[in-house]
């Protein structure tokens, strides 16, 4: 029998290969220990063979787009869950299998490896407040919500989200283009991975808050933001010696932070709390 899949597996494969399916398994076992990702990831490939089996042999990447979107969100019935949108069960993909209710990214993913599965062209994008799905087809990108069910976007769509955001500001179609570049499979990981810590953190499950950043700094050790907001979890769990390591860190990636000032202020703090410990 071969040994379950791990997190080092992951780690083991450039960012840019990264199993979007298996990665977010193995991030569902931290709450899950006892998780068969095997199977999962067989019930992955069920859907997308079912569907298959449905498929014309001269049918068009165009019409099988259409054809997932209604297998999935019509006929399955995969939806997001608006009710409880931080219910960290909507970040685990097992959860969202089973429960059929997700949030933008964990639906995002299992359209993307259902579709990929199918031949699709199917990428993420990560797109302002709302992660998003892309096929670039013959004709040009199609852009879909998962979370509205699979709902197509134009730009006119997206702008007015954009305003939303921006609190009225206008913006313009170009810039809205340059915002709909691929997510690389690792940056996607990271999302889903960010998403939980704050989930956890909003929960007060420091522990788990702070197994979801080990995670983001394992893929992106150069991310200087990401060792912040580990050191922040750190000294909350009273781990003062690990917290000033990592505020130490952030500064020496980004010497001219706009809290650069805040940092050394802190790493001051806690040099002479770690002092006064030994």
């Amino acid at each position: 029998m071969a040994a379950a899949p791990t997190w080092q597996d992951i780690l083991n494969v450039p960012r840019e290969q990264i199993d979007l399916a298996l990665a977010s398994l193995i991030i569902a076992s931290d709450a899950y220990p006892d998780l068969d990702v095997a199977a999962y990831l067989r019930r992955i490939d069920e859907l997308a063979q079912t569907l298959r089996r449905r498929l014309r042999a001269d049918i068009s990447p165009a019409d099988t787009l259409a054809m997932l979107n209604r297998y999935l969100f019509e006929e399955l019935g995969f939806a997001g869950n608006s009710d409880d949108y931080y219910d960290p069960r909507n970040s685990y993909l097992n959860d969202v299998i089973d429960r059929k209710l997700g949030i933008p990214i964990t639906l995002s993913v299992l359209f993307i490896e259902v579709g990929r599965r199918l031949g699709l062209p199917l990428a993420g994008v990560s797109f302002p407040g709302h992660f998003l799905v892309k096929c670039t087809l013959r004709d040009g990108a199609v852009v879909l919500d998962t979370y509205a069910r699979g709902a197509s976007l134009g730009i006119k769509d997206l702008q007015k989200r954009l305003r939303v955001l921006s609190g009225g500001k206008d913006v313009a179609p170009e810039a809205v283009m340059r915002m709909l570049t691929t997510a690389p499979p690792a940056e996607i990981v990271v999302r889903m991975l960010r998403n939980l810590k704050s989930i956890h953190a909003e929960r007060g499950d420091k522990t788990r808050a702070l197994t979801a950043m080990n995670r983001v700094l394992d893929l992106y050790p150069e991310a200087a933001d990401a060792y912040r907001d580990r050191a922040r979890l750190l000294e909350e769990l009273e781990c003062f010696g690990a917290a000033l390591a990592d505020f130490e860190a952030c500064l020496r990636l980004d010497p001219e932070a706009r809290d650069a000032r805040v940092l050394r202020g802190k790493i001051a703090e806690l040099r002479q709390r770690v002092s006064r410990l030994n």
